[in-house]
């Protein structure tokens, strides 16, 4: 735990009590300060509790006097209002800040950051394992795995946090610098809480605030939000070092993942041959790992020597087992039609599970890749709009729940002698009519494929 020091004596608020809410008013209360804890939900107050933490309702009267209110991501900031607790907080002038904030007020650390609409986990992964296994002392965290304030501590000794940045979180770091900072590609998505593409296409562009001379600038240019962006670093000429990648184009000056290969500055590098990084948007989520990796002082010997170990991201085209010859994948991280493109265009004859609480974009937009499923089984809240969606070009059943859905998929796939198919979970939708998170949707996915055949992987 990372104690908030610079906070002793304060009085601060912290909304929103799951695991990066409870961390930091750990953080805080370890640092000095007295703490105002609130959560809308009762199990969450009852949890923070347990935890020898005391909560109260935050109001005018409770936030003022507050130094700043920590809000969890998850809470409406602006769009499409503002939780009474951020308006309270706006009444009274107190900051509304996050814990990624805080931990950059504490130690002033050097931090690479990651984000985009898709593969920001894979990429925030793969960069800390090639770092990790390059002997370099790194901790990760952010959007994935441990809250920022549950990191160790580093100070002089040469640590590098690797954060994973949500458009939430970015929003909640008005301070936000990272040494390396990397912007993979900008699609819709979480509109209804950034008010539009061009609100949530500014705040991802916040990634690269506060850079200057010995900093780095990685960035797609495949999409027309991310080539803006570029453009506009390229005019404010800040002194920092911009790399494009591009999963499309051999760039010059630049990284590429284009037609199986990696190139950096048009020079072929090495072979895009990993077998836990399948399908071209895997490419661009190397091409950026790399180029960072560069940017960080690696070679290219030992930056691929790195990528070939990883194992792969849990939830993101994770072969989780086989049940009667027939692989099983589980994409459970792919909550919108973009990201569940990326999945469909990676394999060739696909038994397809999908559905869940549906975004706004439906899956019109992945029409062209309708003749590589053999079969749809649609499941929660999205299931008749998408079965609407498939119509006659792809052949599709409701089925309500993921074990039937499974069920379904395999009977397909065995009417057919798929043995050359695979059954895919990449559900285009949130899991939040079901399901608590992706992560849990996956692994439920997991243990439904271990109980009906042959596991791959740790449920």
């Amino acid at each position: 735990m990372i104690a908030l020091t610079h906070t002793g004596g304060q009085t601060w608020a912290v909304f929103g009590l799951a695991r990066s809410g409870l961390a930091t008013a750990r953080a805080l209360v370890a640092g000095g300060a007295q703490v105002r804890l609130w959560d809308d939900n009762e199990a969450a107050r009852m949890a923070a509790e347990a935890a020898g933490l005391t909560t109260m309702p935050l109001y005018d009267a409770s936030l003022s006097g507050c130094a700043g209110l920590s809000l969890a991501p998850g809470v409406p900031l602006t769009h499409p209002v503002p939780h009474d607790v951020v308006a309270a907080a706006a009444r009274v002038s107190v900051p509304v800040v996050g814990d990624i904030e805080l931990l950059l007020r504490e130690l002033r650390p050097v931090v690479y950051g990651v984000t985009g609409t898709n593969g920001k986990s894979t990429t925030t992964a793969l960069l800390a394992h090639v770092l990790t296994q390059a002997r370099r002392t790194v901790a990760l965290g952010g959007n994935i795995g441990t809250p920022v304030l549950d990191l160790p501590r580093f100070e002089n000794d040469g640590g590098v946090y690797v954060l994973e940045m949500s458009s939430y979180q970015i929003d909640l770091t008005p301070g936000w610098h990272a040494r390396i900072a990397v912007l993979l590609n900008i699609t819709p998505d979480h509109l209804d809480r950034h008010g539009s593409l061009e609100n949530y296409a500014a705040i991802k562009a916040r990634i690269f605030a506060g850079q200057g001379a010995g900093d780095t600038a990685i960035i797609g240019i495949d999409d027309e939000y991310c080539r803006a962006i570029h453009a506009q670093l390229v005019v404010e000429a800040s002194g920092r070092r911009i790399v494009p990648i591009s999963i499309e184009t051999i760039l010059e000056d630049g990284v590429s993942a284009v037609g199986g290969q990696l190139y950096e500055n048009g020079k072929l590098v090495f072979a895009l041959d990993f077998p836990a990084l399948p399908g071209a948007h895997n490419g661009q989520n190397v091409a950026a790992a790399y180029a960072a990796a560069r940017a960080a002082g690696l070679d290219a010997d030992v930056i691929r020597t790195g990528i070939a170990s990883f194992p792969g991201l849990k939830h993101r085209l994770q072969r989780v087992g086989v049940i009667d010859g027939i692989p099983c994948i589980n994409d459970s991280k792919a909550t919108n039609a973009d990201s569940t493109a990326k999945a469909l265009a990676s394999f060739e004859t696909i038994y397809w599970i999908a559905g869940g609480k549906p975004k706004s974009d439906g899956i019109e937009s992945l029409r062209p890749f309708f003749s590589r499923i053999r079969h749809a089984s649609l499941i929660g809240e999205a299931a008749n709009a998408f079965a609407n969606t498939l119509g006659a070009s792809v052949p599709h059943a409701i089925c309500g729940t993921l074990d039937k859905a499974l069920d379904d998929a395999v009977a397909a796939a065995k009417r057919d002698g798929g043995q050359d198919g695979v059954i895919l979970l990449s559900p285009a939708c949130a899991s939040f009519d079901q399901f608590k998170s992706f992560e849990h949707r996956g692994d439920e996915f997991i243990r439904l494929v271990a109980e009906r055949g042959q596991a791959e992987v740790a449920a």
